[in-house]
């Protein structure tokens, strides 16, 4: 009867926690099944105690990775793992777990206790996100993006040069991609040439192709890439490092459409959309006379600027999230995300990489992590500054979460400078404003300097 009592006790006490709860004896036979398990997971308690936890969850990583399993066999807890289970219905669902051993008062190990919790809704919100701020694979929230995802289709539908500028690791390509995607050459061929990777007698075989015996080791007929996105698209990219004669060749076949294969006798008419792209201040190499002015006008009849990171603070979290996503697909881990300590240190960090190298830290983080979350300790050392990292807080965090935490970052980045930091949040002030008053930010006092002076 005492036991009844207590079991009834302890059934009322895990009734009113909102996270499923199970209990498995040394067995792992179930031993207590509280009513958000029961709501999770579509069974019965009366169904799930006596039986094993595996019979009942079906979850893709009982068989090799359970989370009981591994902290009865290490003693230690796991805190944030995630998984999916198979529902009495047959549905799929994704939970966070978190696990720990269980111990009667003499100290002995006497079974496990696991809380799941239910992210459908968190799933399903992050996809609503993802398909709101992600355009032809680029992701962005903050005003600057924005306005460029606002012009790309109106771009894409002409048939106008473009001359795409920004530094390194903005996604010139992902950009040109996207352009040509949304464009009406679609159906036909998007090719890309690093002009900056060749030298001058490759590039312009590699180019315009050429013929058989046109030199000594050709020994058949080769199609140029221009050739090759006849009736698509071409993307030229760091086109402000090609040589004098180049452009001078360049410029012709813009103006004309017609491409001249090495050893030819008759030139080639081609029907192509040329992209190109640079990380250079190409007005100021038509200054110094680096690059020919007729040229510079000619592709650059749309021009596209593209923002650094650090002037788009506010995409970082979203950019975190696509690459975790994409680094658990690419490499089949099952990393559930980053801990707050992290995020904030990315906020602070400049980037003189950009995106690609927030995406190269991201993948270095999962060779090091083995599960659960991205800690500092899996950052690359450069990043690990006591002065500018707090301890980490632990769980999961969301965007809103995220969104205060780098507007607060940057405001005191800036001694509380809010024209400036929404600047380099890429926001205007007035939204700025809104945004701290949305989250409860409490704003520095300034002293009317910003960091920039």
């Amino acid at each position: 009867m005492h036991d009844d009592k207590e079991a009834h006790h302890r059934d009322v006490i895990l009734d009113s926690v909102n996270e499923g709860v199970f209990t498995v004896d040394s067995q792992w036979r179930i031993t207590a099944f509280n009513r958000a398990a029961e709501q999770i997971t579509g069974i019965m308690r009366s169904d799930a105690i006596g039986k094993a936890c595996c019979d009942v969850f079906h979850a893709d990583i009982c068989e090799k990775a359970c989370a009981l399993r591994q902290t009865f066999d290490t003693g230690r807890p796991i805190v944030n793992a995630t998984a999916h289970i198979v529902t009495n219905q047959g549905r799929r669902v994704p939970i966070r777990i978190s696990t720990a051993i269980l111990r009667d008062r003499r100290g002995r190990v006497i079974g496990g206790v696991e809380t799941f919790q239910d992210l459908s809704q968190v799933e399903e919100l992050q996809k609503e996100l993802e398909s709101r701020y992600t355009f032809e694979d680029i992701v962005g929230r903050s005003d600057a993006m924005m306005q460029v995802f606002k012009v790309l289709p109106q771009i894409a539908e002409s048939s106008s040069t473009v001359l795409i500028e920004g530094p390194s690791g903005t996604g010139k390509e992902l950009f040109a991609r996207a352009i040509h995607n949304l464009s009406p050459r679609a159906k036909h061929r998007f090719v890309a040439v690093n002009c900056a990777a060749l030298p001058d007698t490759l590039l312009e075989s590699e180019l315009f192709g050429h013929k058989a015996g046109a030199f000594t080791d050709a020994r058949r007929d080769k199609a140029g890439r221009f050739e090759m996105a006849d009736g698509g698209t071409i993307f030229l990219d760091e086109i402000g490092d090609i040589s004098q004669a180049m452009q001078t060749r360049l410029l012709r076949v813009l103006q004309n459409h017609v491409i001249e294969p090495l050893g030819a006798v008759r030139p080639k008419t081609v029907d192509i959309r040329v992209l190109a792209a640079t990380n250079k201040d190409l007005a100021g190499l038509v200054k110094s006379g680096a690059f020919r002015q007729d040229l510079y006008y000619r592709i650059r009849v749309i021009h596209l600027v593209l923002p650094m990171l650090r002037q788009r603070r506010e995409d970082i979290p979203l950019l975190i999230d696509h690459f975790v996503k994409k680094y658990n697909r690419l490499q089949g881990k099952d990393i559930a995300g980053v801990s707050v300590e992290v995020v904030s240190r990315l906020m602070e960090h400049d980037f003189p990489g950009n995106v690609r190298e927030l995406e190269n830290i991201i993948e270095q983080a999962f060779v090091l992590c083995r599960g659960g979350m991205i800690e500092m300790h899996h950052l690359p050392p450069e990043l690990r500054s006591e002065t500018l990292a707090r301890r980490d807080t632990g769980g999961p965090v969301n965007l809103k979460s995220m969104e205060r935490q780098f507007i607060r970052q940057t405001l005191k980045y800036h001694n509380g400078n809010r024209r400036e930091a929404a600047k380099d949040l890429g926001i205007d002030v007035s939204t700025l404003y809104r945004k701290i008053k949305s989250l409860g930010i409490e704003v520095p006092e300034t002293d009317g300097r910003s960091r920039r002076n």
